[in-house]
């Protein structure tokens, strides 16, 4: 498959705002990725984490899918592929990525597709979006964490059920369990988006990096340790800051509280 057919396959726009989007745009195959397309979209993440013009990035599918999973027709490839160069993994590269990830989910969600979506920081789906595990169905072992990471979001039994039985779970049961932030009318999933990514570009830069760090690296953690990790590193951010940051601290804040109090 040569570069120019892979680019057209995993697109990616930015915008004057920062934020940049990437869509999986195999509409046909329900974007079902194949081996070089994981590794264009590796390597789109990672590029888009390190370019210090981009402070959000949307991820979204062409279509009527967001992601149907890995293409069976090409599955030895993928699974027997080097699954453990993180340079070419797609959901390490998402862990990876500093900036806040939006998944902006239009479709079907389903099994590798899944986990990309639970990669994501922030998921916004549309009314007829479906989340589908199929492991157990084709007999493929998970490796991008759906088995661990939709357990700890809407407890073990639900998750054991979605995945043993390969169930789909609906954009509204998504939304009702907390796996999904907001659930919007069909064609509104990206508009929703960047509304979201507009609200967290107006934010100090700095500090939504280190707060989507805190969150995520205290997730992996027991909740005693992840309140150690919060003190530590809000001792080493204060420690950090000159008396002429503190003073400009103080004067927004008072700015702020003489305006009158937003509708939110």
């Amino acid at each position: 498959m040569d570069q120019t057919r892979i680019e057209n396959l995993i697109l990616v726009t930015r915008d004057r705002n920062g934020i940049a989007t990437i869509t999986i745009n195999r509409p046909k195959s329900l974007n079902s990725l194949t081996r070089p397309m994981m590794v264009r979209l590796a390597h789109q993440i990672n590029a888009l984490g390190k370019d210090e013009s981009v402070r959000v990035i949307i991820l979204t599918g062409s279509g009527r899918a967001f992601c149907s999973g890995v293409d069976l027709t090409a599955a030895e490839k993928v699974f027997k592929g080097d699954v453990k160069d993180v340079e070419t993994d797609t959901v390490a590269q998402m862990e990876l990525c500093k900036k806040p990830i939006i998944g902006a989910i239009n479709g079907f969600a389903v099994t590798a597709g899944f986990e990309i979506a639970l990669a994501c920081d922030i998921l916004i789906a549309a009314k007829g979006a479906k989340f589908m595990d199929t492991h157990s169905r084709f007999g493929i072992f998970p490796s991008w964490g759906l088995s661990q990471k939709l357990s700890r979001i809407i407890g073990a039994n639900r998750a054991r059920e979605a995945s043993l039985t390969a169930m789909p779970i609906s954009a509204e049961q998504a939304e009702r369990w907390g796996l999904v932030n907001h659930v919007v009318e069909e064609g509104e999933v990206l508009r929703k988006a960047q509304e979201v990514a507009e609200a967290i570009v107006k934010k100090n830069q700095d500090l939504v990096l280190r707060y989507k760090a805190v969150i995520n690296d205290g997730l992996k953690l027991d909740l005693g340790h992840a309140l150690s990790l919060e003190k530590e590193r809000a001792h080493a951010y204060y420690s950090g800051m000159s008396k002429d940051q503190f003073q400009k601290m103080q004067e927004f804040i008072a700015g702020r509280s003489s305006k009158k109090p937003s509708k939110l």
